[in-house]
């Protein structure tokens, strides 16, 4: 068995293969996950991610092994920790004044990434036990999360009112203490429809209350044309 692991610490081609094969395991296993959740960055994404960042990796190694290039073999990898930022960026959504979505996403690409260049590298037991770590946190974790946090939430609406005049009674209704409204702002009517004007409103949700429920309640509100879930 040792002489297993020696091997595989060397640089070859059967080498190169296999981390090539277990970055793309590893970056599946993650990626499942979010794909599963219909995220922006999912399987495949965590899978190229995983793969490019072993690759890079293993490109220096290939420099300084085999073409005898005087040059540190991972600095070409330490550019992936800065670049796969870029990744992150685009999956995160900023869907209201207070949510953010795709967080846990762009850290997940981050860690991808550097399960990469620790397989590129040679380091299979820190990898292993990262996606590993990183599969329980992704999915049990959340489940813990939302028992402990997610008593209350906050959802951010914007409100139509058809009669720019009856804008004070139907924020009086908005605002009874069922509703939790934490801040609320006017604002021109999006549909452009001549008369009304809007309403940017965000509530407090306890665990109990539904959102699409409140959403309806609160568009059934006379003067209320429509009320949807800000983007």
């Amino acid at each position: 068995m040792k002489d297993i692991f020696d091997y595989l610490h060397e640089f070859s081609t059967t080498t190169t293969i296999f981390r090539l094969l277990l970055s793309f395991l590893f970056g599946g296993m993650i990626g499942m996950e979010r794909g599963r959740r219909g995220r922006a960055a999912g399987f495949r994404t965590h899978i190229l991610v995983c793969m490019g960042s072993a690759m890079t990796v293993m490109t220096g190694l290939f420099a300084v092994n085999t073409l005898n290039m005087d040059s540190d073999p991972l600095r070409i990898g330490a550019q992936v920790i800065s670049g796969i930022g870029f990744l992150g960026v685009g999956t995160i959504l900023v869907t209201g004044r207070t949510h953010v979505k795709g967080l846990t996403t762009a850290a997940g690409l981050w860690t991808t990434a550097a399960i990469g260049l620790a397989v590129g590298i040679g380091f299979y037991i820190a990898a292993f036990l990262c996606a590993v770590i990183s599969m329980l946190t992704i999915v049990f974790l959340n489940r813990f999360e939302n028992a402990i946090v997610g008593k209350n939430r906050n959802i951010d609406l914007y409100i139509e009112i058809t009669d720019a005049e009856k804008a004070n009674e139907v924020v009086d209704i908005i605002c009874e203490p069922r509703y939790r409204i934490l801040k609320m702002e006017i604002c021109p009517a999006r549909s452009g429809i001549i008369n009304s004007i809007g309403i940017e409103a965000t509530l407090q949700l306890t665990k109990d209350m539904d959102k699409r429920i409140i959403i309806r309640e609160i568009a059934g509100i006379s003067n209320i044309s429509f009320a949807i879930e800000s983007m």
